[in-house]
């Protein structure tokens, strides 16, 4: 009976909490809008110390640093 009123008074306590905001969380959604293993930024344009290097579907490019661009080949 007392588990019972306990699991009562938390969903009467939840049912009156606001929610705080809707959407997707900032973290969530710069996981999902990076690219080249995390390590880039899938963006319309490039910023000025950074370079296009692969697409993000049809409308981003992934943008990078100078020092993240992969080697491509090696001597």
């Amino acid at each position: 009976m007392g588990s019972l009123r306990l699991i009562l008074v938390i969903f009467v306590l939840l049912s009156h909490i606001p929610p705080v905001r809707s959407g997707m969380n900032i973290y969530i959604k710069r996981l999902f809008s990076s690219c080249w293993v995390a390590k880039g930024v899938c963006r319309s344009s490039c910023s000025g110390e950074e370079f296009f290097h692969i697409l993000c579907g049809t409308h981003y490019v992934c943008c990078i640093n100078k020092k993240d661009m992969p080697t491509l080949f090696v001597k």
